[in-house]
């Protein structure tokens, strides 16, 4: 059971994290394995991962998407690419959770474990994003944006750390994402009845 359990839980909180950054996962799981934080190995196929290149391009790639969220309008860029990188992302690095299974489970684990998980995550970002330019004019979009950082950086470390405490991280991840969506849409609302009234 735990050869199975730690993996789904491990992969499940790797995607949420891409859902967020399309490359913070990837990084923070090839800087574990390469390091052998929190005993993290990453095998066969995937080893390539934790090579001095990959390390390396993973690293600019993060910085890059990092800086490029926190300026308005390009972020929305980012989402649109991110419907079709976070997914992908999110099944690389559920299938890399599953890097000492055969190749063939660790594809079909990326593919119905990551790239869902990654992609209704990142639904969810892109809802709070449009809400938030329409009610800041894309002003408040920066803020946001250093909060999903953060909250990616820390689902990934705590799906490495502790992977099972991933259904609890997803639930709360899910109740906030619920909560800003309203919290967002009601300040956009107030805006419209505003500029109505003038």
């Amino acid at each position: 059971m735990e050869a199975w359990l730690l993996p789904v839980l491990l992969g499940l909180g790797l995607a949420a994290s891409a859902g967020l950054k399309t490359f913070v996962p990837l990084l923070v799981m090839a800087v574990a394995a390469r390091f052998g934080l929190f005993g993290f190995e990453l095998a066969g196929p995937f080893a390539w991962l934790a090579s001095s290149g990959a390390l390396v391009a993973l690293s600019l790639a993060t910085a890059a998407e990092l800086a490029a969220d926190k300026i308005p309008f390009v972020d929305h860029l980012l989402s649109l690419v991110g419907v079709i990188a976070r997914p992908a992302a999110g099944a690389l690095a559920a299938a890399a959770a599953f890097s000492h299974a055969d190749p063939a489970i660790a594809a079909l684990a990326g593919l119905v474990i990551g790239a869902p998980t990654a992609l209704a995550v990142h639904s969810a970002q892109a809802t709070t994003r449009v809400a938030s330019t329409a009610s800041t004019g894309g002003l408040g979009n920066p803020i946001i944006s250093l909060v999903e950082d953060v909250a990616a950086f820390a689902s990934a470390l705590l799906a490495l750390a502790a992977p099972l405490l991933v259904p609890l991280l997803l639930l709360v991840v899910g109740i906030v994402a619920w909560r800003a969506i309203a919290v967002v849409r009601g300040a956009s609302g107030r805006a419209r009845v505003r500029r109505r009234a003038y």
